[in-house]
């Protein structure tokens, strides 16, 4: 089994900390923060515990947590590591900074991958020595639950360590895909932008309430996207299947496609969602409610385990 260093012991960190452990590795976890460490070793507890409760791991939460180890500093966190998962802040100066440091202390043949929402390991991998084995790979929040990862190299990122995190990230029940080249904020992002825009454009325009759009994607897209991607989904929409249905339906998806013009987060229509989304929830209680979203995923994730794909 890989030795795991995770830098960064923020959310993120903590969270990944959990995926490796759980399939069996030795993590060490490390982060400049004073009491960082600890603040997520107290997260990676609760958590797994959780999992247990709800079926996700047999082994005893603190069999699991065990295996994850607080490290003093970088240097003996990264000692022996085969990967790295690095956890920083989304700022490129310091990825570069930290990145640096990654290459110049571990050793040759460590895979050195960045959880970054966005910013392409182009532009903080180019100057470095070690540069052919670092790439990105992006989860969704929480990664112990929502198994996605976005694995991207840059352009002179060596295949065979792309194909060597994907055989990790499936091996520790992740679910990787790969980019074949670098994009502005990766796939999952785009995918969700262009959702996410729509959004805000409709309450804008006054087509209909915060409250009702969340419902067409909760109720509606959501229960199916749930376990099948945008071209499965149209795939069986229609009795021809993707062809059948681009014949039938392409004229009125395109014309609307071509009304949605970019869109870019007016103040006015801004403050319209967020007083909307604070009259149904409190802010103190957006905590609770990240827990029981968390706990609904969990419920999710149990029923996915035991269907068949």
């Amino acid at each position: 089994m890989e030795r795991i260093a995770v830098v960064g012991a923020g959310l993120i960190g903590s969270a990944w900390a959990m995926v490796f452990a759980r399939a069996g590795h030795a993590v060490r976890i490390w982060d400049p923060a004073t009491g960082a460490s600890d603040a997520a070793m107290q997260v990676v507890a609760a958590r797994l515990t959780d999992l247990h409760a709800a079926g996700l791991i047999a082994e005893a939460p603190d069999a699991v947590a065990a295996r994850v180890q607080v490290a003093q500093t970088l240097e003996q966190c990264l000692d022996g590591a085969e990967h790295v998962q690095e956890n920083g802040p989304e700022r490129v100066e310091v990825k570069r900074a930290t990145f640096a440091r990654l290459d110049a202390l571990c050793g040759p043949s460590a895979v050195l991958a960045s959880s970054t929402s966005g910013i392409p390991a182009s532009a903080f991998t180019e100057g470095l020595a070690g540069r052919a084995r670092c790439l990105v790979a992006h989860p969704v929040n929480p990664p112990y639950l929502v198994p996605l990862v976005e694995l991207v190299g840059a352009p002179w990122t060596d295949p065979g360590v792309v194909s060597r995190t994907r055989g990790l990230m499936a091996r520790v029940g992740q679910v990787p895909v790969t980019a074949m080249k670098e994009t502005r904020g990766f796939v999952l992002n785009r995918l969700q932008a262009a959702l996410v825009a729509e959004a805000f454009r409709l309450v804008r325009d006054g087509v209909m309430s915060v409250e009702d759009v969340d419902a067409c994607v909760k109720d509606g897209l959501g229960l199916r996207w749930s376990f099948m991607g945008p071209f499965e989904t149209i795939d069986l929409n229609a009795p021809g299947g993707v062809a059948d249905y681009v014949a039938r339906f392409g004229p009125l998806m395109g014309g609307i496609t071509e009304e949605q013009a970019p869109y870019l987060y007016d103040a006015p229509t801004v403050t319209q969602v967020s007083e909307a989304r604070r009259g149904a929830l409190a802010p103190d209680r957006i905590a609770e409610r990240s827990a029981w979203r968390d706990r609904r995923l969990m419920a999710l994730a149990a029923h996915k385990k035991g269907q068949a794909t």
